[in-house]
């Protein structure tokens, strides 16, 4: 396979540049950016991008007119080669110190420190509650121990009401041959005698 079938890849991006190209757009400030966004040590000058988001080269750190250097959006030798358009040769501008950019990058070092992991509680599991039919099926099956041995309770009261259907009928008739006025068998008499009570002397 010849070298020119080959995909092309990330070009590496150096530190120095002689190119005099400058990208139109405003300057990049590096205030507006967090201080772990950037890196103004000397022998690696370097930000992130804000179009593309890989870390790239500021070329020119001494003079008065640092710059991104050229590079593509990918990951170098590895990822294909797509130049960023937007980003290259972007002026940017030095407004904050290195003194005040480790202090700032130490003071979120120490909020993010002492951090600690949060333990995830989770909440119970809620049982699902049952439709108005599953409720009354329930309630009409009587449990394993009792009398009927889980039977339905529809099925119970039916057998007792043929166990007791025969007496329940004989009292309905013999309720029905007494005369009108007379009393229910095995109740008192009725006083018929009026009383008249009389004062104590």
């Amino acid at each position: 396979m010849s070298a020119s079938t080959l995909e092309r890849t990330a070009r590496p991006r150096r530190s120095r540049t002689r190119s005099r190209t400058v990208n139109s757009r405003p300057a990049l400030a590096l205030s507006t950016l967090k201080p772990h966004q950037y890196d103004l040590r000397r022998d690696c000058a370097s930000v992130i991008c804000p179009d593309c988001e890989t870390w790239v080269p500021i070329t020119g750190l001494r003079s008065t007119a640092p710059k991104l250097v050229p590079h593509d959006t990918g990951r170098t030798w590895k990822d294909a080669s797509v130049r960023c358009r937007l980003g290259s040769n972007r002026l940017v501008t030095i407004d904050v110190t290195v003194k005040k950019w480790q202090e700032r990058l130490a003071d979120g070092h120490a909020e993010t420190g002492h951090r600690r992991k949060t333990t995830v509680r989770r909440k119970p599991k809620v049982a699902v509650a049952p439709a108005v039919s599953q409720i009354a099926a329930q309630k009409q099956t009587t449990t394993v121990g009792q009398p009927g041995d889980g039977q339905p309770e529809w099925l119970l009261r039916k057998k007792q009401w043929e166990a007791t259907e025969s007496a329940v009928r004989d009292a309905d008739t013999r309720r029905a041959q007494l005369p009108a006025g007379a009393a229910p068998l095995g109740a008192p008499p009725v006083p018929l005698d009026t009383l008249h009570p009389r004062r104590a002397s």
